[in-house]
């Protein structure tokens, strides 16, 4: 019989690894120091590499869990954002395809009296990077010291910007060690990596956007339905208003996917157009975000309408340093995806598209790689709208020619014409404590 008695203080990573390993439940003081030693370098990677893989298959108790959270988050510093005049509240998603939503949103939420402190990061993979998008814009920058966020969050209401290098460090740590080591889908480690960084910002709600569906980091609903709970429990504990919605990433949001392409289409939402999946959702969220930081008196439908919301977005480019009335960057090349069939489109697959706008270089493989602004996808069409053989139904945008073939192949079997479109909605279910 495996002896589950935790090891004696004067702590051994293998002991402690063993001891997850057959099944054991780690004490508050032992993760504490394990997070804490390999930050610091006194855990070797390939001991920690052990310990994600153990969790991976023994998974965490509730215990286990918000202390590995708080471990992380004493691994750093803590955002204090209390002396503002409004109260604060933040959203994150969990990444899909076209998913240019923050854009939007944080403007729309600050012309609602709340302030929005978005810490934001980069695309990797066949997902986009909100900072990717935003660098579109010229002159505009990511990087601000606490001092120009918090004033830009006074003045100005929203700041989307880059996490400075004092949040959660273990988390960088550990994130990178998760990408190499096949331990990236274990649901304590997603939910632990995202609520550090999220308490550890300081604000006082939180909505969080879990994307289900092809394109998503969940495809399962009964995974991105675990993942919600267990943040939302998370958040609460910390005593963040939290709240979550689940959200269909089965067909890419919107009629983008790409930097500047999807810039484009987040300021005509502002303007009072854009596709309307994409509208719902922002509206959705932003109810969802007053709400928790105690403003049920506005409705940011009237924000929208009535121009506050595109006011706040200049005004929060102008205070990066951007040019809100700048052109934005093209593609030099363009190459047209014409329909094969006449009928309905019933399914148009957001991975495909995803993996395409990679391709075609709006993404990276690596977190060092370079991305190309205009580059990505632009669709003619949706699930449900009726095509005819041989029209446009996808424009693919790129400066690299060369890319065009890779981003071909990836779309091959991505679209169904013919049938009955099988509606989802947009938001598929909300999660609160």
């Amino acid at each position: 019989m495996t002896d589950l008695a935790p090891p004696a203080r004067g702590y051994n990573a293998v002991e402690l690894i063993r001891h997850k390993r057959d099944g054991g439940v780690l004490d508050p003081d032992q993760v504490r120091w394990l997070v804490e030693a390999y930050t610091a370098g006194r855990v070797a990677e390939e001991q920690m590499s052990a310990m994600a893989m153990a969790i991976f298959f023994r998974g965490l108790d509730d215990a286990e869990l918000r202390a590995w959270t708080a471990a992380m988050i004493g691994t750093g510093e803590r955002l204090d954002f209390s002396g503002l005049s409004r109260p604060t509240a933040d959203k994150h998603s969990t990444g899909g395809v076209g998913d240019k939503i923050t854009l939007p949103l944080a403007p729309l939420v600050a012309a609602c009296g709340v302030a929005v402190p978005q810490l934001s990061g980069r695309g990797l993979g066949h997902t986009g990077g909100t900072l990717d998008k935003l660098e579109s814009i010229p002159g505009w920058r990511a990087s601000l010291s606490t001092e120009e966020m918090l004033a830009q969050l006074e003045e100005v209401g929203a700041v989307v910007c880059a996490a400075g290098s004092g949040l959660a460090p273990a988390d960088r740590k550990l994130y990178a060690l998760r990408d190499v080591t096949g331990t990236v889908e274990a649901i304590p480690l997603i939910a632990s990596s995202i609520m550090s960084k999220k308490i550890a910002e300081g604000t006082g709600a939180l909505v969080l956007d879990v994307k289900v569906g092809s394109g998503a980091f969940m495809t399962e609903l009964e995974d991105a339905r675990t993942l919600a709970r267990t943040m939302v429990a998370l958040g609460t504990d910390a005593g963040v208003t939290t709240v979550a919605l689940l959200t269909d990433m089965s067909t890419p949001l919107g009629l983008t996917a790409g930097n500047a392409l999807e810039v484009r289409e987040s300021v005509e939402v502002l303007a009072g157009g854009g596709p309307p999946d994409v509208v719902e959702l922002t509206l959705a969220l932003a109810r969802e975000m007053v709400a928790a930081a105690g403003r049920d008196d506005v409705d940011p439908a009237d924000a929208l309408a009535d121009g506050r919301a595109m006011d706040v977005w200049r005004a929060m480019v102008r205070a990066q340093g951007g040019d809100p009335d700048a052109p934005l960057p093209t593609a030099r090349h363009t190459a047209t995806v014409t329909a094969d069939g006449s009928g309905t489109l019933t399914r148009l697959d957001a991975r495909a598209v995803g993996v395409a706008a990679w391709r075609l270089g709006a993404g990276r493989a690596r977190k060092e790689d370079p991305v190309q602004a205009g580059a990505g996808v632009e669709l003619h069409a949706r699930p449900g709208d009726v095509v005819r053989a041989g029209q446009p139904l996808l424009t693919l945008h790129t400066d690299d020619p060369d890319r065009v073939a890779a981003a071909e192949e990836a779309l091959r079997g991505g679209w169904t014409i013919g049938g009955e479109p099988q509606p989802a909605p947009v938001v598929l279910e909300r999660i609160t404590a």
